[in-house]
């Protein structure tokens, strides 16, 4: 009986080794293509794991991959003016707008969001869509690891060539054809603007035919477009 025992503690030993063993190389391979995906992505046009999702289900995608040299600057500031302000400051990570969040999480405050720019190109290239404390965990090691291998203006350029502007619709170049009918280096203001209004409900909201509200928010990114600081994304 007792050899029974403990052969059966030796078994679940051993198999919650194998599981252990099975467990850190997967870690380590997670790690690995991080690390991979974040040197290779630094020079050749990034994919995001959105676009990856509809290939493998064949369903069509639709994106131009164009040096941000080639997109209006004006996309580029309403970008950092809607989403990121301190985006030329920071190194990858928020810490004053993460801090206001954690402090109006804990006084039961209206929910926001701080993932910068930096961040959400992590995710969009790195991890999965959709909302868990494991993602938002992961997004602030890797977006200090992409602030620090890639400069601003790249991780600004792999920003608006991921972002997804409508159902299968990535990239400014393909979101400016579909939806103005012209370039991304043609955009206007209120154009950038309004595309960028569309950012947090992609599929919902058209930036060709804005409601009430994403007309008025695009009005509030016009406004602060002058002032926000694009020094680092150079000429």
């Amino acid at each position: 009986m007792t050899a029974n025992v403990q052969a059966r503690s030796r078994g679940r030993l051993a198999i919650g080794r194998a599981v252990l063993r099975w467990t850190m190389r997967a870690v380590l391979a997670i790690m690995l293509f991080w690390a991979v995906s974040i040197v290779v992505y630094r020079v050749l046009p990034p994919v995001s794991t959105l676009m990856l999702g509809r290939w493998l289900t064949l369903q069509p995608v639709e994106r131009i991959y164009m040096p941000l040299s080639d997109i209006s600057p004006h996309l580029a500031r309403a970008a950092i003016a809607a989403e990121d302000s301190r985006f030329c400051m920071h190194a990858g990570i928020d810490w004053f707008a993460l801090q206001s969040v954690i402090e109006d999480a804990l006084g039961d405050g209206a929910s926001r969001g701080a993932s910068t720019i930096t961040m959400q190109t992590v995710k969009n290239i790195l991890l999965w869509p959709g909302r868990s404390y494991l993602r938002k965990g992961l997004e602030l090691p890797l977006a200090l690891v992409v602030d620090t291998v890639w400069p601003k203006r790249r991780v600004m350029e792999a920003y608006l060539n991921i972002a997804e502007w409508g159902e299968g619709i990535f990239g400014a170049e393909a979101a400016a054809r579909r939806h103005f009918g012209k370039s991304a280096r043609d955009l206007t203001r209120r154009e950038a603007a309004l595309l960028v209004a569309a950012l947090p409900n992609p599929i919902a909201r058209n930036p060709a035919r804005p409601t009430r509200y994403v007309s008025t928010y695009a009005s509030r990114i016009m406004g602060r477009m002058g002032n926000e600081n694009v020094s680092c994304l150079g000429a």
